[in-house]
């Protein structure tokens, strides 16, 4: 028998020296956006010969479809009586009923934070918290009031209440002790798989792109992504260089949120159709996923991510991934890639993005392909899931009390 300290100076009992955790989402399919990825990453890393993971969440349309990606992980899905909160009342049994030893909750705002305080209260057992990026200055300002009710009924209750806070990056700590929170925070990233290169199949070239080469935003579609911004900056350089017409296309994947992607449409159709309508310079793809996803980023020559505010976005590093150069905003809170010579650094006006598109379009095959394989190199040694998973279970280890203050905690 094993016997753990909790954060709060208890005690309980372990029957063997296998933790048990639980991993609890509002959603467990691509309605999550980039949860999606990372927590179904994050909870197959953790799982070893000394660590188990459960996931739990509500199911939604797409859950039945996304389920297998979870494999060999157990997943129960539970049905919302409210959706919009992720309400379900069958979420506190079904922990309960795990004999979970510590769990962990991935974002803010929904039913899921009640959940965990419930479950502490019922259990005495730790839980920690992943805001992902929801504790960011331009997140609280978005639905500003709804956050605010949230936050005195139960949600700065369930933060503090944490045994620990993780945050993605140092930014994001900055934000959660800006937020008032003084919890123990763990700094530990997001994490890709790392393809097989010589296993990687070569990628097709996209009808719509007629030997162009190809610039990638993928993700979700939402005023917080920029990519109106994006779009405006495109219609600067094909106004600038009208020769990039012929060279180069701007791709657009992603899932639309709150009818967003018809916006974004209108706004390439204003200027897309002026000139040459046979070549439209702006291809919208609707959204991607599975091989799908891959299928983009192996086919792209370079990718975009224009963002007003992220944690840590899961689809830079799926294209350093692919080996593919990235032209990033400091607000994607991954400073390494401009350190490494991966990344290229653009503001968020309109002008900015252009003077970043204009430097990546000039620059030489040759160059482009050098900066992705410095992205690929920095991905295998800062951003690989086994390495992750490591740094989380000791996290888990030390909330327990059965191992030294890692290192990725900070003050």
């Amino acid at each position: 028998m094993f016997r753990f300290a909790q954060h709060d100076s208890a005690i309980y009992e372990m029957s063997s020296n296998r933790i048990k955790i639980g991993f609890l989402v509002s959603s467990v399919s691509r309605e999550a956006g980039g949860l999606f990825q990372s927590v179904r990453g994050l909870a197959k890393a953790v799982t070893c010969a000394s660590a188990s993971a459960r996931v739990f969440g509500v199911s939604d349309e797409q859950s039945a479809v996304d389920l297998q990606d979870w494999q060999p992980l157990s997943v129960q899905t539970f049905r919302p009586q409210l959706a919009a909160w992720g309400y379900s009342n069958q979420l506190v049994p079904a922990l309960l009923g795990a004999d979970l030893d510590i769990l962990s909750t991935h974002g803010l705002w929904k039913y899921c934070s009640v959940v965990s305080q419930r479950w502490h209260l019922r259990t005495g057992r730790p839980y920690i918290v992943h805001p992902e990026g929801m504790l960011e200055s331009w997140a609280l300002r978005n639905a500003k009031w709804k956050k605010r009710i949230a936050a005195l009924l139960y949600e700065d209750r369930h933060l503090r209440g944490a045994a620990c806070l993780r945050a993605l990056c140092e930014a994001e700590a900055q934000s959660i002790r800006a937020y008032g929170m003084r919890n123990p925070i763990c700094v530990i990233p997001n994490g890709v798989d790392l393809p097989d290169r010589g296993e990687m199949p070569k990628a097709q070239p996209h009808v719509f792109a007629e030997n162009r080469k190809v610039l990638l935003y993928l993700g979700r579609l939402h005023p917080k992504k920029n990519v109106a911004n994006l779009i405006r900056a495109w219609k600067q350089i094909l106004n600038s260089h009208p020769s990039s017409r012929a060279s180069w296309v701007l791709a657009i994947a992603g899932w639309s949120q709150g009818g967003y992607e018809q916006k974004l449409k209108h706004l390439a159709g204003d200027f897309d159709t002026a000139a040459a309508p046979e070549l439209d310079s702006v291809a919208f793809l609707g959204p991607r996923f599975g091989m799908d996803k891959n299928e983009c980023y192996r086919a792209c020559d370079a990718f975009i991510m224009p963002s007003l505010s992220e944690g840590l976005p899961i689809t830079v590093l799926e294209a350093w991934a692919n080996a593919k150069p990235v032209l990033m905003t400091p607000e994607c809170n991954l400073p390494e890639g401009f350190a490494a010579g991966a990344a290229l650094q653009i503001g968020t006006s309109p002008g900015e993005i252009a003077a970043g598109l204009k430097q990546v379009i000039e620059m030489s095959d040759d160059d482009r392909r050098a900066m992705g394989n410095r992205g690929r190199n920095l991905v295998a040694t800062t951003f690989s899931w086994p390495r992750i998973g490591e740094q989380m279970r000791s996290v888990y280890e030390w909330v327990l009390g059965g191992g030294p203050l890692p290192e990725v905690i900070v003050k």
